[in-house]
């Protein structure tokens, strides 16, 4: 009897291998460029996610990949990168009790500012796809209706161009409306495909979205009233994340809180000008 035949390796093409030193590149560049800490253990996690950017662009190894991302020309693919390494992953009023906190203890004070002339800013740093600032600007016109008449703002960044277009699109899948509670719901519309809905002009007018890296230097010489940087210094390591926490207490006004991810905890300098008030929400208490 003739044995069967083994499989020959041309039949199916075999995956190029992450080599220690790829894996090594691509963990500093994506440290030194983004800020994004890429330890040893996540290995198979970096390659299950940039192997399918290797087949899509057909290049045949990782050290290729990451000239090819390097390459001042190819800044879509550099977007593609930091998204296969990060996860967009959010939802309208996420950990709601930091939008009750909000509402209940600081917009009362937003809008009398407001209202008396002065300037109020909010910052949604890492916004992702939207839902974060829009949520927040809902809240705002639910208690202020003219807010878009007032001097109060909402700063809504991120460093991904890619799902910044789609925040600035505005319009998000049906199955999203079920969070947003429905006194809300009058700040919704029909969107242009079918199982979509769209956010309405009045939230839109207070909300500026804008390209920033928050491991670089930062446009904005004057503070905000609030900041909004949740699930974001997951990414970063200790030293990243303290100094991130810093820079955001110097960029807090007096007074002014700071709300981070349930996952995440204030270090560093930032506890000497900021406390506790709530369930991961700070304020700033002193100056440095």
């Amino acid at each position: 009897m003739i044995p069967a035949p083994a499989q020959s390796d041309h039949l199916a093409p075999q995956l190029p291998q992450m080599e220690a030193n790829e894996f090594a590149a691509i963990a500093d560049y994506a440290k030194t460029t983004f800020g994004l800490h890429l330890p040893l253990a996540k290995k198979e996690m970096v390659f299950a996610r940039l192997i399918k950017r290797l087949r899509i662009l057909g290049l045949r190894d990782f050290s290729t990949y990451l000239a090819y991302v390097k390459h001042a020309d190819h800044a879509v693919e550099r977007s593609e990168f930091l998204s296969a390494l990060t996860t967009n992953v959010t939802q309208f009023f996420r950990e709601n009790h930091h939008f009750d906190f909000l509402r209940d203890k600081l917009l009362p004070g937003f809008i009398t500012k407001a209202r008396a002339g002065q300037r109020v800013r909010l910052w949604s740093a890492g916004c992702s796809a939207g839902q974060e600032p829009y949520s927040i600007a809902m809240l705002i016109l639910e208690s202020c209706p003219d807010a878009a008449q007032l001097d109060l703002k909402i700063l809504a960044s991120d460093i991904d161009p890619r799902i910044l277009d789609t925040a600035q699109t505005g319009e998000y899948p049906a199955d999203q409306r079920t969070a947003i509670p429905a006194a809300l719901h009058k700040f919704l519309k029909p969107a242009t495909a079918t199982e979509m809905f769209a956010i309405d002009a009045e939230p839109r007018k207070l909300i500026s979205f804008a390209e920033l890296n928050l491991i670089e230097d930062w446009p904005m010489r004057q503070g905000f009233d609030a900041i909004f940087c949740r699930n974001v210094a997951i990414y970063f390591d200790a030293p990243t994340q303290a100094r991130l926490w810093d820079r955001f207490s110097q960029q807090t006004t007096l007074g002014g809180h700071l709300f981070i991810g349930h996952s995440e905890r204030l270090s560093g300098p930032a506890l000497a000008t900021m406390r506790s008030v709530g369930i991961t929400v700070y304020a700033k208490t002193s100056l440095p």
